[in-house]
């Protein structure tokens, strides 16, 4: 009989199952890990989650993080579940500060607090493709949406009475949208509530439905709103943005940026030096009995 060791965790309601494939006698191979994805990640006939977490050995940090779509998809990053991953490192390893390797770069965790719900902060790769005031045709109509790549595409809607949209119906337009072929995107829908505050609710591609949170959507969210909110100030400052997901949790945004040629004018938009911070738990460690 196989046996299976995995640990499940969850970061602002995103929830995933944790595979370690360089501290276990038979090494799992890449084949193995949709396969495993798919069947699993079933919240009815198995364990339930978003998507499954691999970690596996590094030349360029202190190990990598894969991680793969309740479809079996691989994705490039995701930051609730690498938040995830930097609580493992810490519970396993008791390492505090940990960089790991992803697709979009590497990534640094530091972990904080003491209960189980710890503080997780995330610095991560450097935002890409920033485009504002998109047109795109959807479902018979023209709209506006804005775009960035957070380590993943990201398309961002700004609504009025958010809790009212059919998040399935347009997220999946816009998801599959000829605009973003052949990745795809996330797909984001926006309330701003203040200067420094929005509530987000998320598409997520791979999962093909709507998430409790997202933390690369978070980023995406936090700062495309600053930069609707100051479309005209030119001189870079630090930035901090708190996010209200659909689980409720509040996730912390920090970034510099100042704003550029996302508005047609001729000087570049920079944003650099970011950071997502929120609490992360682990809910238990299991085993799966195979044959």
């Amino acid at each position: 009989m196989k046996k299976q060791e995995f640990y499940k965790l969850q970061a602002s309601g995103n929830d995933f199952i944790l595979l370690d494939n360089i501290n276990r006698k038979n090494k799992i191979s890449s084949s193995f890990y949709k396969k495993f994805a798919s069947k699993y990640c079933s919240r009815k006939l198995g364990i339930g989650a978003d998507g499954v977490l691999v970690i596996e050995a590094s030349k360029k940090a202190d190990f990598k993080m894969r991680i793969f779509n309740a479809d079996g998809s691989e994705a490039e990053m995701c930051g609730n579940g690498a938040r995830c991953i930097g609580l493992w490192a810490y519970l396993t390893k008791k390492k505090k500060n940990v960089k790991f390797e992803t697709k979009a770069g590497i990534i640094e965790a530091k972990v904080g607090g003491k209960s189980n719900d710890r503080l997780v902060k995330l610095k991560t790769s450097t935002p890409v493709g920033l485009k504002m005031d998109l047109s795109l045709n959807i479902s018979g109509r023209k709209i506006k949406v804005n775009f960035i790549n957070t380590g993943v595409p990201h398309t961002v809607i700004f609504v009025q009475g958010l809790d009212k949209i059919d998040i399935d119906k347009i997220g999946r337009e816009v998801r599959f949208h000829k605009q973003f072929k052949p990745a795809g995107t996330n797909v984001n829908f926006v309330e701003i509530k203040s200067n420094n505050s929005l509530s987000i609710r998320t598409y997520e591609r791979g999962v093909e439905a709507e998430t409790l949170a997202c933390g690369t959507g978070s980023l995406a969210s936090a700062m495309i709103s600053w930069f609707k909110l100051n479309p005209k100030l030119k001189k870079k400052q630090s930035i901090s943005m708190l996010v209200t997901t659909k689980s409720k949790d509040i996730l912390k945004v920090t970034f510099s940026a100042k704003g550029g040629s996302a508005f047609g004018g001729d000087d570049k938009a920079e944003i650099d030096n970011v950071w997502l911070e929120g609490k992360a738990c682990l809910i238990y460690k299991g085993v799966i009995k195979e044959g």
